[in-house]
């Protein structure tokens, strides 16, 4: 049964002796999470994990529990265990997280009821979040600077040699644990059920010797040994192909759970392995330049891109584009994740879309970098009302467009569009935007909307922590 909260209470007023307080931005950061928007929105999504969840069964960790430790966690960067951690061992953070007295509800949980949240949600979160930065006058949509970043997914990096070791690893493990419930009823189960792994990593470990030298030999050595795993990789891939015909047989025959996961496992893995399989051939053995948009650089996060931001110490990461708006006030208006690598100006005019949806206007002054600025984003947001649309071409100038670019307002524009650059990495450093720790494309969603309503959260919070102690 889905419970809402637990009964109010006070955890300063037993113990007044040890004079605790809150911090002015956590207090204010309490008020606005008191928000009924967000709790039922965070409702909404909780109540589907069963069909009676609402009414049937113990009580459950309250909501009201699950949104403010969510916010803490991804407000501090936390993991799920950690979090479990400090709001249980902190006085402060159990009257924040309204758990009083009773026993913090363990990281398991918190990631299962976590899992529930929908990427909508967290879309009409934000919205909701920048309404309120607008009642709170932290921001009124003047002015919006733009730019992307990379958030990385988690996975080391992408070499052919490793996806492949990666696929047997797996396929491998599936069909050990098929074994059991299917060695009684298949024929030749000893040749089914053969296990390659070894033999994969002794060949894995010879090509990556043998990458290390130079010379037409080694060459020759690690073609030759991409060879052999290949053909090890296809071994295990027409096995595991056949464990999974027999593991939908058996679930269908005997309603068998575990039989249907590890048929699952198989249904997802297996195009996976038989894609770097591909392209392991047509990159090794047939000397081909494989288009990044085909490759598959991760057989656990498969959405991941390969992207080229033309940064001098990292000129290739793998990842996602996180596409930022940010206004006055330091409010982070818009975080919309984009398929592949994708070209910045196209995002351009649906931001002031977006913009002028949230605010009721276009800004007065839009900011961006070189990539946005061409003559139809300039000639479209002017028309659209923009004041000052500032977009500093890049390379050789003309006379006129010199003198466009020195005039005062557009210096100052230039100028203040920097700070989206210092914005984005605090985003990275204090929120965890670096690098995504969940999983899968809804994962990806999670990670960066909980991480940008945290943000703008706490900017609310100290402006109206900085309002207070000025009047009083």
């Amino acid at each position: 049964m889905l419970r809402e909260r637990y009964d109010p209470m006070n955890l300063f007023e037993y113990i007044p002796a040890l004079g605790m307080e809150t911090d002015a931005v956590l207090t204010q950061l309490d008020t606005l999470l008191d928000d009924d928007v967000l709790f039922q929105a965070v409702k909404a999504d909780l109540l589907r994990r069963f069909p009676r969840t609402s009414s049937f069964g113990r009580p459950s960790t309250p909501v009201e529990v699950i949104l403010r430790m969510l916010v803490v966690k991804h407000l501090y960067h936390w993991s799920y265990e950690q979090t479990e951690q400090w709001v249980s061992d902190s006085l402060v953070l159990r009257q924040f997280c309204r758990i009083y007295t009773a026993k913090a509800p363990d990281d398991t949980t918190l990631l299962r009821w976590a899992n529930l949240i929908q990427p909508q949600t967290l879309d009409r979160l934000l919205d909701h979040v920048v309404a309120l930065a607008q009642k709170h006058h932290v921001t009124r949509g003047r002015k919006l600077r733009l730019d992307s970043t990379v958030v990385e997914t988690n996975v080391h990096y992408p070499v052919d040699s490793t996806l492949l070791a990666d696929g047997v690893r797996v396929l491998a493990r599936t069909i050990r644990r098929a074994k059991p419930l299917l060695q009684d009823s298949v024929e030749r189960a000893r040749t089914l059920f053969r296990d390659r792994s070894r033999r994969v990593r002794q060949v894995t470990k010879e090509l990556i010797d043998a990458a290390r030298r130079r010379g037409e030999q080694a060459a020759q050595d690690v073609k030759e040994r991409y060879e052999q795993l290949l053909d090890l990789t296809e071994q295990v891939v027409a096995q595991a192909q056949q464990v999974q015909h027999h593991l939908q047989q058996h679930a269908e025959q005997q309603a068998d759970r575990l039989a249907q996961r590890l048929n699952e496992t198989l249904r997802t893995f297996v195009p996976r392995v038989e894609q770097v399989i591909q392209q392991t051939t047509r990159r090794v053995l047939e000397g081909e330049q494989v288009p990044a948009s085909e490759k598959l650089v991760s057989l656990f996060e498969p959405h991941t891109a390969i992207i080229r931001k033309g940064k001098a110490g990292k000129p290739v990461e793998f990842g996602r584009v996180l596409w930022l708006g940010e206004t006055e006030g330091g409010i982070i208006t818009q975080a919309k994740i984009l398929e592949g690598n994708p070209d910045d100006a196209a995002q351009f005019l649906p931001s002031l879309q977006t913009h002028a949806q949230q605010f009721g206007r276009p800004p007065n002054l839009v900011a961006g970098d070189g990539k946005l600025a061409t003559p139809t984003n300039e000639r479209e947001a002017q028309q659209r009302g923009v004041k000052h649309v500032v977009l500093p071409r890049p390379g050789r100038k003309t006379a006129v467009r010199q003198e466009y670019e020195r005039q005062r307002w557009f210096r100052v524009g230039r100028d203040w569009r920097a700070g989206i650059e210092g914005r984005i990495s605090g985003l990275k450093r204090r929120h965890g935007l670096r690098r995504c720790r969940y999983h899968g494309d809804e994962g990806m969603a999670r990670w960066v909307g909980w991480g940008v309503i945290a943000h703008d959260l706490r900017v609310i919070a100290q402006h109206e922590a900085a309002k207070a102690s000025r009047q009083g």
